[in-house]
């Protein structure tokens, strides 16, 4: 089964409908989570369904929705402000526990990043939260009609520009925002929280991810979008998001199935390594690595699975690009030179034999790996050469050119 979405409509906090979209996983979704857009944005915006995909890739299934009077959401949107937005997401809340499985996990991009703070203590299934360029108090977004306010407060409301488009802004939205608390609903939520903000965020200033971080009880952690806009408007920040949500989120939002799978996979004792399946999706599994370290290893959904950790052949490559840098590292010791890092990047081919000037096969295909070695310090160029000439040396590099016997027994 691959991944799909699902269009559903569910009655908002003052019985309006609005518009939804469920995005699925392949097979059970390890947890369900809800994403809550930006002002004046809506469920489709380039964040929202990239992050989506991210999370679906991973098990996660990702319930994003209008808010009232915006996007494909009836209503009107001069009635709404910051309080019935957070009805909204109660409502999302409601609708997924009725008719699928509670959120544990809330997501909000900016102004939906102080809704869901503000929402959490009414999701009681939530374990975790995570804001996007999130503003720490809701009139924030006050700044953005600055300069129709004094015609907001004479005539009760006013038409302004947001993001190209007209939006009538009434009073009420005005007092509804500043009077809300939203440092003490961080301080009380009791979640998990992670913190997404770019230090160059021009709409939302990097201070506000400092007063959320700082109201918020741990468990708490903050993730740095170095140069990444507002709006995630490139695909690898949103990817990045993705990639590192789903990581902190298996912490606090894995389902039982998957956890079980994962304590029985720790089994491994010292100098051996134990591969468990999960039972999530087509090829996921546990690694453990002498009962001390685990991972995941997965295929990317192109090739039918969920892509929660690297492939086989990544693992291969990690493994002697490992190998490659430690080698170079113990040289560069044992010789005195002054070397500050080594990098080694890998790719690994299938190409036919017919092409390899030194390879002893001459039909068919055979794999090829290809790694680029790049040595860092105050050194000549001679000497780069040097350590680089020696990680074709690492112990893995010769196992890989070596003959390698390999016995499986089936065990009863």
């Amino acid at each position: 089964m691959a991944p799909k979405s699902e269009k559903i409509t569910f009655a908002g906090a003052d019985g309006t409908p609005l518009a939804a979209r469920l995005d699925l996983p392949e097979g059970k979704p390890q947890a369900y989570a809800i994403w809550a857009h930006c002002f004046s944005c809506t469920k489709d915006i380039f964040a929202a369904s990239r992050v989506a995909a991210g999370l679906t890739a991973r098990g996660i299934a990702v319930f994003r929705f209008d808010f009232t009077g915006l996007g494909a959401s009836e209503g009107d949107f001069a009635n709404t402000n910051f309080s019935s937005n957070v009805g909204d997401l109660v409502c999302a809340a409601n609708h997924l526990r009725e008719n699928f499985e509670a959120p544990k996990m809330l997501i909000g991009h900016s102004l939906g990043g102080a809704a869901v703070l503000a929402a959490a203590s009414k999701v009681p299934e939530a374990e975790a939260v995570c804001t996007i360029g999130a503003p720490a108090d809701p009139a924030h977004v006050a700044h953005l009609f600055q300069d129709a306010r004094a015609e907001i407060e004479e005539k009760g409301e006013a038409e302004v520009l947001l993001v190209g488009r007209p939006f009538r802004i009434k009073k009420q939205f005005l007092e509804d925002i500043e009077g809300q608390k939203l440092e003490h609903d961080i301080a009380t939520m009791k979640k998990a929280l992670l913190v997404f903000h770019s230090p160059i965020d021009a709409t939302v200033g990097i201070e506000n991810a400092a007063r959320i971080f700082q109201a918020a009880k741990h468990p708490k952690s903050f993730v740095s979008l170095d140069d990444a806009d507002h709006l995630l408007s490139r695909k690898q920040d949103a990817a990045y998001v993705a990639d590192v949500l789903a990581a902190w989120a298996a912490r606090y939002i894995c389902s039982g199935e998957t956890e079980k799978a994962a304590a029985s996979a720790v089994n491994a004792e010292p100098g051996t390594v134990v591969v468990t399946e999960t039972g999530q999706g087509k090829f996921a599994n546990t690694v453990s690595v002498g009962g001390r370290h685990s991972l995941l290893a997965d295929e990317p959904a192109d090739y039918g699975g969920t892509d929660t950790g690297p492939t086989p052949y990544d693992l291969v490559l990690a493994g002697l690009g490992a190998c490659k840098t430690m080698t170079m590292r113990l040289y560069a010791e044992r010789k005195g030179f002054p070397l500050e890092r080594t990098q080694v990047t890998l790719k690994h081919n299938k190409i036919h034999a017919d092409d390899c000037a030194t390879c002893e096969s001459k039909e068919g295909r055979i794999d090829s790996i290809e790694a680029e070695i790049e040595v860092f310090g105050d050194m000549d160029a001679e000497t780069r050469r040097k350590i680089a000439a020696i990680a074709e040396k690492c112990p893995v590099h010769r196992t890989l050119q070596s003959e390698v016997v390999i016995e499986s027994r089936h065990k009863e």
